[in-house]
C-alpha cells in the first residue's frame, strides 16, 4: 500500500496557517499559558473554526509555533556567517537564540505535557542547534577568529547554562554579558 504525500494547501489556506501561527506566537509570547485557542483565532483574524482545521488541538499549535521558531534560528546561521566575520557572526545567532528561548515561555507547559503524552514529537532540537554552532566553529576556526579546540556540544550545553540561570533570577543584560563572556572565551 503507497501513501501519497499530503495535498498541498490551497494559498488562502495556507495563508490562514501563517496567520494563525505568526498569531500564536504573539499571544503565547506574552508569557501566559493561560491564553486561549480563541484569542488566537481572533489575533489571527479567523474564524476558530479555521484554527481547528489547521490545528485541531492546542498541541498541535504549539508544535507549529515551536517548529517555525526553530527553523528560524537554524536557518539564520548562513546569512549570518555571510554578513560578519564568525565570532560576531556567533554573538548575533546567540541573540537570536537567547529570542527563541524567551519565546518558549508561553508554550513550555503545553511542549512538556505534549512531549510526555506523545502528542508532540520530541524534537532534535539540541542536535539541530549544536549543528548551528558547529557551523559557526568550522568558520570561525578558519578564520581564525574561534577556536577549533572545542565540541560544538560544549558550547550548547554552556548556552543552556547561561539560560537557565538567567532566566529566573537574572536579567536580559546579566544573560548578554555572560554570553559576550562565553564568546570571548572561545577565541583563539
Amino acid at each position: 500500500m503507497s501513501s501519497s504525500p499530503p495535498r498541498p494547501l490551497r494559498a488562502d489556506a495556507q495563508r490562514n496557517r501563517e496567520r494563525l501561527i505568526a498569531a500564536g506566537r504573539t499571544v503565547f509570547a506574552q508569557g501566559s499559558e493561560a491564553a486561549t485557542l480563541e484569542d488566537v483565532a481572533r489575533a489571527a483574524g479567523v474564524g476558530i473554526g479555521t484554527l481547528y482545521r489547521h490545528f485541531p488541538t492546542r498541541e498541535a499549535l504549539v508544535d507549529a509555533i515551536y517548529a517555525s521558531q526553530l527553523d528560524e534560528v537554524t536557518s539564520c546561521v548562513p546569512g549570518l556567517l555571510r554578513t560578519y566575520p564568525a565570532d560576531r557572526a556567533l554573538r548575533a545567532w546567540m541573540d537570536r537564540y537567547a529570542m527563541f528561548v524567551e519565546a518558549k515561555r508561553g508554550i513550555l507547559g503545553t511542549l512538556r505535557s505534549g512531549w510526555a503524552a506523545g502528542t508532540i514529537a520530541t524534537p532534535d532540537t539540541r542536535a539541530r542547534i549544536t549543528a548551528a554552532i558547529g557551523e559557526f566553529l568550522a568558520a570561525g576556526a578558519e578564520q581564525e577568529v574561534l577556536r577549533s579546540d572545542l565540541p560544538a556540544e560544549d558550547v550548547t550545553v554552556a548556552l543552556v547554562g547561561v539560560f537557565m540561570s538567567t532566566t529566573t533570577i537574572g536579567s536580559p543584560d546579566q544573560a548578554g554579558r555572560l554570553l559576550d563572556l562565553l564568546v570571548a572565551g572561545l577565541r583563539p
